[in-house]
């Protein structure tokens, strides 16, 4: 696991690419609960994107269970989801908005997961 990249992957890089392009203007290490991949101050928001197997996505065909070493997977797996619960909560209650972005919703439509996010940031609440 040491060789698995934690930012500024190739899914993030392509996200924030569009943000900007559509005037998004952000913070990739600001420093706040959590580590957002990116942070927009102003709007009091911060962004996660989330791979599909390492936060589990519901209903997503890339957030399987590996077939060996069950026990060590699914305990940090299921670890991966609680965080995340916590660190929404954590955010949530310092007044921020958090936004969840995964992996395989950039993958199949980048653009129009990036308008659906703009439109998240630009809504109060």
């Amino acid at each position: 696991m040491a060789k698995i990249k934690g930012n500024n992957t190739r899914i993030e890089i392509v996200f924030r690419k569009l943000l900007f392009k559509n005037g998004i203007r952000y913070f990739i290490s600001y420093p706040l609960e959590g580590k957002p991949d990116i942070t927009i101050p102003s709007k009091k928001t911060a962004i996660f994107i989330d791979g599909c197997f390492w936060h589990q996505h519901k209903n997503c065909k890339l957030a399987y269970m590996p077939k060996s070493n069950v026990a060590f997977w699914k305990h940090k797996l299921t670890g991966n989801v609680k965080r995340d619960k916590k660190v929404n909560n954590k955010l949530k209650k310092l007044g921020w908005k958090v936004v969840r972005v995964f992996e395989c919703a950039i993958k199949k439509d980048p653009e129009n997961t990036v308008k659906r996010t703009i439109k998240l940031i630009k809504h109060n609440k």
